[in-house]
């Protein structure tokens, strides 16, 4: 992973003022566009479309400031088929208009190429196991929410309070398989998993596949598949989001496993009255790798 991960960013030196061809890379390492991205963008703290911007943005600030050619003709070298669209991706990631750089010679905020390298982590062991589990179903009450990395989610804090006690009670009521208890499922995440886009989040519990679903509840229907589980004790939400990051600097890397599509889920297992610490176990989609 590690090599393929340096062998993309060789990619997109290259051809900067392209779209990099991310699944034929991948296809060469017998692994999935889809894992390889979100490697990526857990390792590097930024999704790889944005880490392309950030290095055409810094290539194309050096000919904007030499003044050799004219803005248009920048422009179009670093991919771009208007000196508008030029225009604002240039000042989202410099703060300020190519005009302006090439008249001051500022402000730019360099992204400098990027280089993964294996270190030696690991030496606190993670509590982890593999379970195959045939199709199920996750039905809840769902909501389309932004993604937050770090800290509590405002967002699916405000969408769980909004629900009645009683129909807590009634969810976890219908829950008849693993994961057990309530539930909290994140889906249709892209594979960069850009903070602040979009995903849906449903707050609810597993059935079996043939198991009746009351009218009124959502469905994810959940395809057969290996899973990876690991389990968190601790500050909540700060245990989990760790836990979460280290699946991909530690455990991915380590174990011959990949993430495929699907959604994440998170079972509390046990928590404090205020939630303040917690026990839960993170439920991965994974296949051989």
């Amino acid at each position: 992973m590690i090599s393929a991960l340096n062998q993309l960013v060789d990619l997109v030196e290259g051809h900067l003022a392209q779209e990099p061809d991310v699944r034929g890379l991948a296809g060469a390492f017998g692994t999935t566009e889809y894992h390889l991205r979100r490697m990526f963008s857990s390792l590097a703290g930024m999704p790889l479309s944005e880490y392309v911007r950030r290095r055409r943005m810094t290539v194309a600030a050096a000919d904007v400031v030499r003044g050799e050619a004219d803005l248009l003709s920048i422009a179009v070298r670093h991919g771009y088929g208007s000196g508008e669209a030029f225009g604002r991706a240039f000042r989202a990631v410099h703060g300020a208009g190519p005009g302006d750089v090439r008249r001051d010679g500022g402000p730019l905020r360099t992204q400098p190429r990027l280089r993964f390298r294996l270190s030696v982590e690991g030496s606190t062991p993670m509590d982890t196991r593999l379970v195959s589990r045939p199709a199920f179903r996750l039905v809840g009450h769902a909501a389309r929410v932004p993604l937050i990395h770090q800290g509590v989610n405002p967002h699916i804090q405000a969408h769980i309070a909004a629900l009645p006690l009683r129909e807590h009670l009634r969810l976890k009521a219908l829950g008849d398989t693993e994961p057990a208890g309530l539930l909290q499922v994140s889906d249709d995440a892209g594979p960069d998993a850009v903070e602040g886009s979009e995903l849906t989040y449903l707050h609810g519990v597993a059935l079996g596949r043939d198991a009746p679903c009351p009218d009124g509840l959502d469905v994810i229907e959940v395809p057969d598949g290996m899973w990876a589980v690991f389990r968190t004790s601790g500050p909540h939400p700060q245990a989990l989001q760790t836990t979460w990051a280290a699946t991909a600097t530690d455990w991915f890397p380590s174990n011959p496993w990949r993430l495929r599509p699907g959604p994440s889920i998170v079972a509390t297992l046990q928590r404090a009255d205020d939630f303040s610490t917690a026990t839960c176990e993170l439920w991965l989609p994974v296949e051989p790798a």
